[in-house]
């Protein structure tokens, strides 16, 4: 069977998308491949299709147990043989997924780097004819990364021990650096590497000026996605439990996710989320990796990520469907100041520390930048967008700057003249001239700064701290009380001998951004009505009859499509994107009832 013949027939596409042709036939006749390919790319199918064309089992690497399962009952529904082996499989059932595996019964078999390093299981390898190796999440190689996993620095054992069958290493984060670890440490040196574009043209990104963020996130939860289902991203386990419990105070379904819970506690929040319709997990970056749901509508983070592979991977967990998605980020100094006071105090060597400060300045770019957001974000991985999106923010509400050279000059000044010891606020209140009892104690009343900048309000001086702490003007002190001390930058600015232009960040809440006509006729077709539900609601009962998350039936953008054209007959559904024959033969005539009856 053909790989044009399996996506038609099995998964029910009629067309590759970007790469994948190229990735599979490549792979097909039995070479090595690097892939990158963004969050809801289609990277999967750069596997599972030359699984299923090739000789053998198709063994996957994968680091999370959600991810195996997700993936394997996706493939069950179309009619794969597929299978996982992992440590929520008692002795039994492992055994039976291990004899259908040498018996060569399995198309694919998703395996943890753990087991698959194990002396048995690479007995069992020895006597299984294989198709392919895919190291899924193969970012998780990088010592520098964010998801470093130390058993992925031990697959280059499958190159040494099964030369002759094809790998391929995916990802959906990784920069040059990165990349270069991939290939280094996987064995990958003669891999063809496949690079797609970045761009996730789907997801609108936009920044917001902390003020108080809990009522920002409401404001944007009750304007755009009052019932839909997202991710709301913390720093602290704290912050996670205090904002879920918030959410829920007023009446959100919103539920915890972080280290510290419990196995059982965080399977049951997970499977919620995953299972139900527009439920809200609020998480830190423990969860996420690996989460298949198409349907993810917003990704919010209340707090910053500590990198743009980060931002990257964490709001490309949005709209994985393809349909209109938001990444909301509430951003402010504190998130700064807390970011770098982490950095410095780690344990971290230098030279990881220097990586790290790198990244971080990038992303603090990336946040006041006044260009398209979406031109800085693909440029910082090395792909170049020419051409404004009209859809980010900035793009859709230019920012205006101003010139901020004396401003920054008395902000500056303010911080040497206190003896470069104290935070933000009292640093306000000396230039706005209030005699605090924390001022009258230090006599800061009686410094050149006290009283000079009463024509800027708290916010704008709020707004001046963090933009040149973000421009590494100021940093701050490792002292544990958040004080602010000069960095040799500054210099050149203090003497008068360079300007900087500065954001005119907004004082109130910003109404709801403003949409561009081409996006607005986009969102606007989403069906609401009465059809679009009587389709969930069908997809949910079956869904729940067989105990798997609605979207591994079909994803919204299936169910899009069969609202838009309304099938009549299994001919006509089985032209739906995303009904394969199997999905055609077990749910084409259950759906095809329901519209003629609301039709009728």
């Amino acid at each position: 069977m053909s790989a044009q013949a399996i996506l038609h027939d099995v998964f029910g596409y009629s067309e590759f998308r970007g790469q994948q042709a190229a990735i599979i036939d490549h792979v097909i006749q039995g070479q090595d491949a690097l892939v990158l390919m963004p969050t809801g790319g289609g990277k999967s199918l750069c596997y599972q299709i030359p699984a299923i064309v090739r000789k053998g089992v198709g063994i996957v690497v994968s680091p999370l147990i959600a991810l195996m399962q997700d993936q394997v009952e996706a493939l069950l529904q179309q009619g794969v043989k597929a299978a996982f082996l992992n440590s929520s499989l008692d002795a039994e059932s492992a055994w039976r997924i291990e004899q259908d595996l040498v018996d060569g019964k399995l198309d694919l078999l998703y395996v943890a780097p753990e087991r698959l390093l194990t002396p048995r299981f690479l007995q069992l390898l020895d006597q299984t004819e294989l198709a392919l190796f895919a190291i899924d999440e193969a970012h998780c190689v990088s010592q520098w990364g964010h998801d470093f996993r130390p058993e992925y620095v031990q697959l280059s054992i499958l190159h040494e021990r099964f030369p002759h069958v094809p790998r391929l290493a995916l990802t959906a984060t990784a920069d040059e650096p990165t990349r270069r670890e991939i290939i280094e440490r996987l064995g990958l040196i003669g891999a063809k590497q496949f690079t797609s574009s970045f761009d996730r043209p789907n997801i609108r990104y936009r920044i917001v000026q902390k003020q108080n963020p809990r009522e920002q996130l409401l404001r944007f939860l009750e304007t755009e996605h009052p019932t839909d289902a997202g991710i709301v991203y913390c720093l602290s386990r704290k912050r996670v439990e205090e904002t879920a419990e918030w959410l829920r105070s007023r009446g959100w379904n919103a539920f915890p996710y972080h280290a510290g819970l419990s196995n059982a506690i965080r399977q049951e929040n997970q499977q919620r989320f995953i299972r139900e319709e527009g439920n809200i997990i609020v998480a830190t970056v423990a969860f996420g990796m690996g989460i298949d749901k198409p349907n993810v509508r917003f990704v919010a983070h209340l707090d910053l990520p500590k990198s743009m592979e980060g931002y990257y991977q964490e709001t490309g967990r949005a709209g994985r469907d393809g349909l209109p998605a938001n990444a909301w980020l509430a951003y402010g100094l504190s998130d700064v100041i807390t970011l770098r006071y982490m950095l410095d105090r780690s344990e971290a060597d230098e030279q990881h520390k220097r990586l790290e400060r790198r990244k971080l300045e990038a992303l603090l770019g990336f946040c006041e930048t006044t260009l398209c957001r979406r031109q800085v974000l693909l440029n910082y991985f090395g792909e170049s967008y020419s051409a404004p999106c009209h859809h980010c923010d900035n793009c859709l509400e230019p920012v205006a700057t101003w010139d901020g050279k004396i401003a920054a000059q008395m902000a500056l000044s303010c911080v040497y003249r206190t003896g470069q010891r104290f935070g933000v606020k009292h640093l306000i209140d000396v230039l706005l001239g209030k005699e605090t009892p924390q001022v009258q104690r230090f006599f800061h009343h009686k410094v050149s700064t006290f009283g000079i900048g009463r024509d800027y309000s708290e916010l704008q001086w709020r707004s001046i701290y963090r933009q040149l702490v973000a421009a590494n003007l100021l940093t701050v002190d490792m002292s544990g009380y958040g004080s602010l001390r000069l960095t040799e930058n500054c210099h050149p600015l203090l003497r008068g001998d360079q300007t900087i232009a500065l954001r005119k960040d907004p004082e109130v809440f910003r109404r709801k951004t403003k949409i561009s006509p081409a996006r607005e006729q986009k969102e606007s077709s989403a069906p609401k009505d009465e059809l679009w539900q009587i389709l969930k609601n069908k997809r949910l009962e079956l869904a729940k009859e067989q105990g798997v998350p609605p979207y591994i039936i079909f994803h919204d953008s299936t169910l899009v499509e069969m609202h838009a054209k309304r099938p009549k007959t299994l001919e006509e559904f089985a032209g739906i994107s995303g009904v394969g024959e199997r999905k055609l033969e077990r749910y084409g005539a259950a759906f095809i009832q329901v519209i003629r009856a609301h039709e009728s």
